[in-house]
């Protein structure tokens, strides 16, 4: 899945395009501001990174946030 783009209006964030997603799907939404302190080898390792996970996803080799985070959890202790 490709980045949804959005913006606030009147306090709330709206989507510029329709989504298909199903209803009640979570979304977390990151502020591109801090992007721009990126210099020109962060901006490529991070294409590189997103490109890889937008295959990682396109063949299946993804895991629920909710499983890694209870793994980590789990490391933790």
């Amino acid at each position: 899945m490709s980045s949804l783009k959005a913006h606030v209006r009147n306090g709330r964030l709206v989507l510029d395009a329709p989504t298909d997603l199903p209803e009640g799907t979570e979304v977390e939404l990151v502020p591109v501001d801090g992007w721009e302190d990126l210099d020109e080898e962060d901006r490529r390792r991070l294409q590189e990174a997103l490109e890889e996970a937008e295959e990682d996803v396109a063949q299946g080799r993804v895991r629920p946030a909710e499983d890694v985070i209870r793994d980590l959890r789990r490391q933790l202790r």
